[in-house]
């Protein structure tokens, strides 16, 4: 059972990461059109666009991708004490 918590945790911090690049590809142009921003729009566009659709941005400045990387540290933490209260 450990194990399964510290395989999903660490997916969690990958994917956090795989959000942090997605979001700094948009500073560059045409970054989002090569292959690896094609493929983190695949895996990261499903999650970041529910969080779209519920935080309007702010001016030019999109934050919902911050709330969505919060959410996932959130997670993170809640299956680690989880994981620590069951064990």
């Amino acid at each position: 059972m450990d194990i399964l918590f510290s395989i999903i945790v660490q997916l969690l911090y990958y994917y956090s990461w795989a959000l942090i690049i997605y979001i700094l590809l948009s500073w560059f142009p045409n970054a989002k059109d090569s292959a690896i921003g094609r493929f983190l729009a695949r895996i990261c566009e499903p999650y970041l666009e529910p969080f779209r659709r519920v935080i309007p941005p702010i001016g030019m400045i999109d934050i919902s991708p911050i709330v969505a990387i919060f959410v996932l540290k959130f997670a993170s933490t809640g299956l680690r004490q989880l994981f620590f209260w069951i064990s």
